[in-house]
């Protein structure tokens, strides 16, 4: 993106802070965190990328996309890691990756398919091997106390990925955090913004309730709250960003926003640099 274009894109970010259109569900939340305003801060919004967005590119041209987006966090899917890669290989590309002046903040989505020791503990040693401090996962509900016993071992936090109406486990944020209160405090939850919103679930609200349990979050827009194949842009929907950001901010979030860019899969950086753009612009709105 030409570099005007991108510092016009930042600037209307920042001056659109306020501008952001939350479904009437999440007003309240709104303007409840809109009084965390003067407390913001900015390092709680650290920006990342979801390799999925980039899933038909190779590891090495995703590596250098990322770099594009001038951002230095990554989260892994097989789609540029195979899970059934050789320890030497998965060390390999973890080279490739750090040697590219990037970090690895996590895997996934992973999907626990048996609840089974074996068949745990084969991602955990995936992710350790890879340098990855955070699993993105979903199981079926039976199979969390077994997970929890892996992240005791492993000392690697697991973030349950909710994955909307269409989910029989975990649609929802909330029915994450039902199954995991009292567990160890390494395991939480990936709130994923699209798939949140689509439950009805006010996702302003979602991020306070779920406090040190929010251990990740996969960011993207919807030009329609109710629609996952409205996808857009983010900062041309209707999500209400700048008020997710101060809600982050509001319960000291140790995370990563990581951009989960679904939609335009051969040609996706323009919108991913657009998005970022947007993002940056809310973040430094708010900081300012």
């Amino acid at each position: 993106m030409e570099r005007r274009a991108f510092v016009k894109l930042a600037a209307i970010g920042a001056a659109g802070v306020g501008l952001s259109r939350p479904g009437k569900a999440s007003r309240a939340a709104t303007l409840a965190a809109s009084r965390n305003a003067s407390a913001f801060d900015p390092n709680a919004i650290r920006l990342g990328v979801a390799s999925y967005s980039l899933r038909n590119f190779s590891r090495a041209q995703a590596i250098a996309m990322t770099k594009a987006l001038d951002t230095p966090y990554i989260n892994l899917k097989s789609f540029h890691l195979p899970y059934d890669t050789p320890p030497a290989g998965i060390a390999a590309a973890r080279r490739e990756v750090e040697a590219a002046g990037l970090k690895i903040v996590g895997g996934g989505t992973i999907t626990f398919e048996s609840d089974t020791d074996e068949g745990v503990r084969k991602y955990f040693e995936y992710a350790m091997a890879a340098g990855m401090p955070l699993i993105v996962g979903t199981c079926k509900p039976a199979v969390l106390r077994r997970i929890e016993n892996f992240v005791k071992q492993y000392d690697i936090k697991v973030a349950i990925h909710n994955h909307g109406p269409e989910d029989e486990n975990f649609p929802s944020p909330y029915d994450v955090l039902r199954l995991v209160k009292g567990m160890d405090p390494r395991m939480g939850l990936c709130i994923d913004l699209g798939h949140t919103v689509r439950t009805g679930t006010d996702v302003v609200r979602a991020i306070a309730d779920a406090g040190p349990r929010l251990l990740d979050m996969h960011a993207k827009d919807l030009r329609d709250l109710k629609v996952a194949e409205s996808q857009c842009i983010v900062g041309e929907g209707k999500m209400p960003i700048a008020a997710i950001f101060q809600q982050l901010s509001a319960v000291r979030y140790s995370g990563y926003v990581n951009l989960e860019y679904e939609i335009e899969p051969d040609n996706p950086l323009p919108g991913m640099q657009q998005s970022f753009a947007y993002m940056r612009g809310v973040r430094a709105g708010l900081a300012a």
